[in-house]
């Protein structure tokens, strides 16, 4: 099996961190394709939490080697950070690689972030002001730096120089104090020595490993309802979050893929501005159950997320956007204790029925969800390591998630710790 993509089915925050760690005990490589630090993946471990923001989950499993791609965008100062959290725990970062292609995450970056939400008024993104989206957009302005402009002083020199000259005049005009870019240029350069010795040639070493037999993992971050291209845009990242971006956020080609895997949870939670069919009011009900219960709260931003009940309409999409040839379904725990549990099969937008996403989001900022319902269960699920120790209801629940999808559920994660999986993936 040579090469296998995790990626999020949902709007995000659906654990792939857990799944990508699942299946990096067996694994050679783990290559994070996309996205930066505006989104986490939690890993438990023994008990032991870990959030990761820019590292790939991969980095937590011994042997593999972990792999930043191309395709994501590097805060160098977050970068250092998190690696110095994680090894004074014990994790071996000796291991991880760097794409000298990706694009770094300059410190004006960061506020242009702010500069463009404030720039928005009452009609905000949601974005999470870590620089991702402008950073993105000087690499397709070409005005970008990439890691290897470290290692040529006087040429990142003149593209900060040029770069942030017309962004201290937008600063400037929403009260964001300009930057000196000789003081963003030494900042810059001085990681340069510490990042030499993670630097690779991505393409080659992963295409090499495929070569040899090895199996490789591709980690995105976000998820396909939030990919530049196919999600509900503009309330999206600015990435490729779908298996497309794997192919171009680590150079190899789309004949490696063996399998793709989506992450869902077993309801459904949204962070940002947007549509969002299936939400719960966060302050009654099942709403605030699935929010205090599933704890939903951002890894990177410690922001509340939006809640609903689980849509299969856009795990189908995602299905048919990705090619998902399997599902992991997480945080089934959660839903223990609900007598019933709703499912939304297809919407009502102004009175005409959508059994997929409507491609208009005109059309799908009206979309009123259509529900199934189905038996809940009580019993506690969170020691259950095979499929047919869960309770009858909630095999069903997995069942019904498969005939709607079209795609087999091949983990199911019943708690947060890395061994409170059933794991039928490898079988």
């Amino acid at each position: 099996m040579p090469a296998v993509i995790v990626l999020g089915a949902q709007w995000g925050d659906e654990g792939k961190g857990k799944a990508t760690d699942q299946l990096g005990q067996h694994t050679d490589l783990v290559v994070k394709f996309n996205g930066g630090n505006n989104a986490g993946h939690t890993v438990v471990i023994d008990g032991e939490k870990y959030a990761l923001h820019l590292l790939p989950a991969g980095i937590l499993a011994e042997g593999v080697t972990p792999i930043i791609g191309n395709g994501v965008v590097v805060d160098l100062d977050v970068l250092f950070e998190e690696l110095a959290e994680i090894t004074e725990r014990g994790v071996d970062c000796s291991r991880l690689r760097i794409s000298s292609n990706a694009h770094i995450i300059p410190p004006y970056n960061r506020l242009m972030d702010q500069a463009n939400e404030r720039a928005r008024g009452n009609n905000l993104i949601g974005t999470t002001g870590r620089g991702i989206g402008p950073t993105y957009a000087d690499k397709m302005n070409r005005i970008g730096l990439r890691i290897q402009d470290l290692f040529h002083p006087e040429e990142l020199r003149a593209k900060v120089e040029a770069a942030l000259a017309p962004k201290n005049t937008i600063f400037e005009a929403v009260d964001i104090p300009a930057l000196d870019p000789a003081e963003v240029s030494d900042h810059l350069l001085s990681f340069a020595d510490r990042i030499k010795p993670m630097l690779c040639d991505v393409s080659l070493v992963v295409n090499d490993a495929l070569d040899r037999g090895d199996t490789v993992l591709f980690e995105g971050g976000q998820a396909t309802m939030l990919d530049i291209d196919h999600g509900t845009y503009p309330f999206v990242t600015s990435s490729n979050c779908t298996a497309g971006g794997a192919i171009t956020g680590s150079g190899v080609g789309p004949c490696n893929i063996e399998r793709v895997l989506g992450v869902a949870k077993a309801y459904l939670t949204r962070v940002g501005s947007g549509p969002f069919p299936t939400e719960l009011d966060p302050n009654e009900g099942v709403g605030k159950f699935l929010l205090e219960t599933g704890h939903e709260y951002g890894v990177t931003t410690g922001r509340k997320r939006r809640c609903g009940w689980y849509d299969a309409v856009v795990v189908k999409y995602a299905a048919q956007i990705n090619g998902l040839t399997d599902l992991a379904i997480t945080k089934l725990d959660v839903l223990t204790g609900l007598d019933t549990i709703k499912v939304c099969t297809a919407y009502d937008c102004d009175g005409v029925e959508y059994d997929t996403v409507p491609e208009h989001r005109a059309v799908f900022d009206h979309a009123k969800p259509k529900y199934i319902e189905v038996p809940g269960w009580q019993e506690d699920i969170t020691d259950c390591r095979s499929f047919d120790e869960l309770p009858q209801a909630a095999q069903d629940y997995i069942k019904l998630i498969e005939d709607l999808s079209g795609v087999k559920v091949s983990i199911v994660a019943v708690g947060p710790d890395r061994e409170q999986t059933i794991n039928r993936f490898w079988k």
